[in-house]
């Protein structure tokens, strides 16, 4: 073999070696990189529940806030001072116009890091792919810093706000918000910031097009008891209890499939639908070993998640639920446990127009498109969000969370957001953040 085809070769394996090698999914800019590491950093926070680090948050958020040009404020509203709403400001030129607000919560759901690929608090890109994996990629810790960036950007373009902008960091969402923004909404310094509109989280969009979430569901609870006779369980006879729980579990389960087949049909969406599904069941007498398998016994118990649109006909359920699922004539008695009001303070559904009649709609709308984005059909959330507790008080709140083309990962194992959605949110907020502010109607 000659010389030169023997370095022609070692030429070509070297090549062929390279080839296979992961490569960098995009070329960042110095500043791009910073952001990308900094939306790591808040990552590697463990905020997860049951014992969330809100200390070890607080001392990221604040700082950067502080290093962007913001206003900060701590506020508490537990006797412990354990849980703190962070608060940051960036003061408009007209104070006299009613504020926006962009919210995020620090907390997360626990993670099982045995079911991920990579750890879920390390925060891993991925060079071959761009993906960042981490509990809170999408959920929704890539908000905060994305609020911050786009305000890092406006203020170095010279933009300066008509209106004033607030963002909240606040506790405790994933676990219903007791202490955190349902607190933060009922007090004093809330009333203080005159709220004229609030963006808080949405979801992932798999398309190309935007998710925008213009309420969220009512959140129910159903507790449904049956009484009968006891009996040898040998014995075939009417009125048993378990026997009653069942004809309510297969009422409700049809009512369920029917709400469901919508969804599947592409009818409506997932929270357009009442959902009840069960949640858990008692019954059976114990013994040592288990359960006496040959008594029937005199109580059974059934309990439901109820989830309903804010446009659902409320009392037309309620007399489904009594007249139906759990009728008295079977000796069925029920709760129905109602979590929060079913209007605002005025009196009306709990949701925001998305149409000409509210101008924060078109102000939105118009932000995304010039950003080079596309909206779909705003939807109802069909879970929960602190969303509502702005939208009870009558006041304007979209959910949205700019990211495309990813699936949906919130809650799930191996939850991640790609280096260049999360870039592009920035962007995206620049825009959005820009024209609410210098709203003037």
């Amino acid at each position: 073999m000659t010389p030169l085809r023997h370095r022609c070769l070692l030429l070509a394996a070297v090549v062929l070696i390279l080839s296979g090698l992961p490569r960098p999914a995009h070329p960042f800019t110095e500043l791009e990189s910073d952001q990308i590491a900094r939306f790591q950093v808040y990552l590697r926070i463990r905020t997860a529940h049951p014992s969330p680090d809100y200390a070890g948050a607080a001392a990221f958020l604040l700082p950067y806030a502080e290093s962007v040009g913001l206003r900060t404020t701590t506020l508490h509203f537990t006797p412990c001072k354990t849980k703190p709403l962070l608060l940051l400001t960036w003061p408009g030129t007209d104070p006299s116009l009613p504020s926006v607000l962009l919210n995020s919560h620090i907390d997360s759901v626990p993670a099982e890091p045995e079911r991920w690929w990579h750890p879920p608090f390390a925060a891993h890109r991925d060079a071959a792919t761009g993906r960042i994996y981490a509990r809170g990629a999408q959920d929704d810790k890539c908000l905060p810093v994305q609020y911050l960036e786009a305000i890092r950007g406006l203020r170095a373009a010279g933009f300066e706000p008509a209106r004033t902008v607030h963002i909240s960091l606040v506790p405790d969402e994933e676990i219903g918000g007791a202490d955190g923004f349902a607190e933060f909404a009922r007090s004093e310094e809330f009333r203080a910031l005159n709220i004229g509109f609030m963006l808080d989280e949405g979801q992932a969009s798999p398309t190309d097009v935007f998710r925008v979430f213009y309420a969220d569901r009512l959140v129910w609870r159903l507790i449904v008891k049956a009484a009968g006779a006891p009996g040898h369980g040998s014995r075939m006879f009417d009125g048993a209890a378990v026997g009653n729980l069942m004809d309510c579990v297969e009422t409700v389960a049809g009512f369920r499939e029917a709400q469901f087949g919508k969804v599947k049909a592409g009818e409506k969406g997932p929270g357009e639908v009442v959902s009840a599904n069960p949640v858990y069941m008692k019954a059976g007498i114990p013994s040592p070993t288990g359960f006496v398998m040959n008594m029937q016994p005199s109580e059974a118990e059934v309990g439901f998640d109820l989830r309903l649109p804010p446009t659902e006909d409320i009392e037309q359920i309620k007399r489904r639920v009594k007249e139906e699922w759990a009728p008295a004539y079977k000796n069925l008695t029920y709760e129905l446990l109602q979590k929060g009001p079913v209007t605002d303070v005025a009196g009306r559904p709990i949701f925001t127009a998305t149409n000409e009649s509210n101008p924060w709609w078109s102000v939105f709308e118009q932000a995304i498109t010039s950003a080079g984005g596309k909206l779909s059909k705003p939807e109802i959330l069909s879970s929960t969000t602190d969303s509502r507790f702005v939208r009870q008080l009558g006041i304007p709140a979209l959910g949205f969370s700019p990211m495309t083309n990813t699936p949906i990962l919130l809650h799930d194992n191996n939850e991640f957001l790609e280096d260049k959605v999360f870039l592009r949110g920035i962007k995206v907020y620049e825009h959005v953040i820009r024209a609410l502010s210098s709203f003037q109607g």
